[in-house]
């Protein structure tokens, strides 16, 4: 292990990864982190929260901008390789392209751990994240109990095509759909995660089957509020339910613009992330995968989230 990494407050680490309980290290642990965008709220968190919680612990951490590009993401880590740092955090656009990454820090012996989005090799030295198939599950067969009916039609908004939340969110709502047979799609398509590409594709269907679409279910909030902007230009009004919980979608459930929406905790999940990343190299035993529930955000509860970020 590379010298400079000193038992941090020795035996103070807490056992409990993701608790926001990083141990201060006494010679200065180096941090980076590759994000497949800083463009959306969700990922702003993670990054915003990893700045201030290292700032807080002692550590440097610097982060990129991968503008949903594996092979910027690749570029980004080859940059950390020759800088040095001693842990990358990983948080990849597409499961089997990012591989490369991990891949390439492997080689120069530097300890990777993947955040929120997953990639498909056995490399990482850890993952924290949330259930995703378990979060498709949640939001379709809340759409299902709100609308007391298992006999209606919806569209469904994907995420980039091949991220690991895209394939998993996708699968869990299959997983219900295969239960209820009269629930026709009559859509699917992605949105890139995207406010505007899901206010255009929600625009198009609208032209298509008009009040045919009984509801939309979305895999993220960005995409649950573009078609509901759509919608409500259009003059319908359509349930639409998201992930994430961020701020906009927090306060469209309060006023009744989204039936819901499956809180992902950011903070939880990075803090979790650079946790297990500096109780590694302090030689400690980290667990292979960590998981952040998700919660489900409601008109009953939504207040206890407004002022969370």
């Amino acid at each position: 292990m590379n010298k400079k990494i000193a038992m941090a407050l020795a035996g103070t680490m807490v056992m409990a990864l993701g608790a926001g309980t990083a141990a201060m290290a006494e010679d200065t642990v180096s941090i980076g982190a590759t994000y497949y965008t800083l463009q959306t709220e969700f990922c702003m968190r993670m990054d915003n929260y990893a700045t201030k919680y290292c700032e807080e612990n002692g550590i440097d951490y610097v982060s990129y901008d991968g503008n949903n590009d594996a092979a910027t993401q690749l570029d980004q880590v080859e940059t950390m390789i020759a800088n040095g740092v001693d842990a990358i955090i990983l948080n990849p656009q597409d499961a089997d392209a990012c591989v490369a990454c991990v891949e390439a820090a492997d080689k120069a012996g530097i300890p990777v751990f993947g955040v929120n989005t997953m990639v498909n090799t056995d490399l990482l030295t850890a993952y924290v994240g949330s259930q995703d198939v378990g979060a498709g599950e949640e939001i379709m067969q809340y759409m299902i109990d709100y609308m007391k009916s298992d006999d209606f039609n919806i569209v469904i908004i994907e995420g980039p095509m091949g991220q690991s939340a895209q394939l998993q969110r996708w699968e869990g709502i299959n997983n219900v759909l295969a239960d209820h047979e009269n629930i026709k799609v009559l859509e699917y398509n992605t949105a890139n995660w995207s406010r505007s590409e899901a206010m255009t594709l929600m625009e198009t269907w609208l032209t298509t089957y008009g009040d045919e679409i009984n509801a939309v279910v979305a895999e993220n909030d960005e995409m649950a509020l573009g078609a509901r902007q759509a919608i409500e230009a259009e003059g319908y009004d359509i349930p639409c339910i998201g992930i994430d919980g961020i701020t906009d979608a927090v306060a469209a459930v309060k006023e009744g613009r989204m039936i819901a929406s499956d809180f992902q905790d950011a903070e939880g999940q990075i803090s979790g992330a650079i946790d297990a990343a500096v109780a590694y190299l302090n030689g400690e035993e980290v667990e292979k995968e960590i998981w952040i529930p998700f919660q489900m955000i409601t008109p009953d509860n939504a207040d206890e989230y407004v002022d969370r970020y």
